[in-house]
């Protein structure tokens, strides 16, 4: 009894330090934000807190980076929209910060530690959205080829946090593929690009190409789900999917802000 005792208060312990230290990260980012002009020192922050993905022996770093490739693509994008929000907006900047770091402790502590098949495909979709967003909204004077391959990463490593959780074998090319997508869609947005407004947030706007990827890829995933699970794709399983997604992107293309241009980058 006494052993169970001792390892619960360990277990206890650790959780509390895991906690702690998550929350110090996201905290230490939003005061980096603070004190530098520059994301660059936050940028390394971030890369520095995912040490233990390099802490194994150096074959198995491809794939260690590759199963956080999610997980890096959210925190490096966070940084990016904290500091849009500073540079933004005047005084409620500080207030846009600080929401953005609370969501960034969710995403660590109660998002992004689950293993279950419905969070893992959360967190891809998490990270199609921020990355989008983030790389939309500072990409607008970038050449459209980094634009390109910034998107094919995006859409690799989410396709691959999916297909992953269904144990694909072929889940490399498969990602590929949806990589390749995401990198046209990406060349087609950059060219032009709607940004809506967010009400009160001046620093921070939501690009239209971040939408769409995230419908499409909810569309995507449904019908691949369908094939897993029958060895056909039924209409039944991806009909409301695949209507919900054309909905979205005819509301997207009809939406009266695109005809007043509003946050057109």
């Amino acid at each position: 009894m006494e052993f169970l005792r001792s390892a619960k208060r360990r277990s206890l312990v650790s959780e509390l330090i895991y906690v702690l230290l998550n929350v110090g990260l996201a905290v230490a980012v939003l005061i980096v934000v603070w004190a530098v002009e520059s994301p660059l020192p936050a940028f390394a922050l971030v890369l520095l807190s995912k040490w233990r993905v390099l802490a194994v022996r150096p074959r198995y770093w491809f794939a260690h980076v590759q199963a956080n490739m999610v997980d890096i693509i959210v925190s490096l994008s966070l940084v990016v929209l904290l500091y849009s929000a500073g540079h933004g907006m005047s005084g409620g900047g500080m207030i846009v910060q600080i929401i953005l770091t609370m969501l960034y402790v969710g995403w660590l502590l109660l998002l992004k530690p689950r293993t279950k098949r419905s969070f893992v495909i959360a967190q891809a979709g998490v990270a199609l959205f921020f990355g989008a967003t983030a790389l939309f909204g500072v990409a607008y004077g970038w050449p459209s080829s980094i634009v390109v391959v910034l998107m094919f990463i995006i859409g690799y490593a989410s396709a691959r946090h999916v297909f992953s959780a269904y144990s694909d074998s072929d889940l490399t090319l498969m990602s590929v593929i949806w990589g390749f997508v995401m990198a046209q869609v990406g060349w087609l947005a950059f060219h032009w690009t709607i940004a809506y407004p967010i009400p009160f947030v001046e620093g921070i706007k939501i690009p239209q190409v971040a939408l769409l990827v995230v419908a499409l890829g909810f569309a995507a995933e449904r019908i691949y789900a369908s094939y897993s699970k029958h060895s056909v794709v039924r209409s039944v399983d991806v009909m409301l999917p695949v209507l919900f997604t054309l909905g979205i992107i005819i509301a997207l293309y009809f939406s009266p802000l695109n005809e007043i241009g509003l946050g057109a980058i």
